[in-house]
């Protein structure tokens, strides 16, 4: 299960993972680095159909983004983790109360950090563009994390109590 889920994580969110991680075969890791470059393509594309940026717009805006993805997949290793500390704890019996308080402070931490990001970003992009392709960018990424945290929640466990 956790194997698979990391998985299913690594794809959604399009990060490399580390062999640490999860027990996934080179084989598999290479086919996610695949699927990680064709969704980036798509999101690329995505972007350049809904924000119609001219050719002096996309210098300035295509380095901030590339800087943005830097940025997320750092913040997508953060939550690999915490997914598999969560799994690991269900599994192994030994999500209590302490370990539910801890997971939840570290879940509404991940998410402000979320929120922090896009927002900084977004002020980045409307600082060298209009207001209006800014808040196209924001809507783009926000669209495209709530698709992946659907993804993710179908996948996850449920909180259940520790086994006795």
């Amino acid at each position: 299960m956790k194997t698979k889920f990391l998985a299913l994580l690594a794809a959604a969110l399009c990060v490399t993972l580390r062999t640490a991680t999860a027990d996934i075969s080179d084989n598999l890791t290479k086919q996610l680095e695949l699927l990680c470059s064709d969704v980036n393509s798509a999101k690329v594309a995505v972007i350049n159909k809904i924000m119609k940026l001219s050719e002096a717009e996309a210098d300035k805006f295509w380095p901030i983004y590339h800087e943005y993805q830097l940025d997320l997949t750092k913040q997508a290793f953060n939550r690999a983790d915490f997914i598999s500390d969560f799994i690991q704890a269900q599994e192994g019996g030994t999500f209590d109360n302490e370990k539910a308080a801890k997971m939840a402070e570290r879940w509404f931490d991940d998410e402000h950090a979320r929120l922090d990001l896009l927002q900084k970003y977004h002020r980045k992009v409307k600082d060298v563009l209009t207001p209006v392709q800014a808040a196209q960018f924001l809507q783009i990424e926000h669209q495209i994390a709530i698709l992946i945290d659907v993804t993710i929640a179908q996948e996850m466990p449920r909180v259940s109590e520790p086994k006795k």
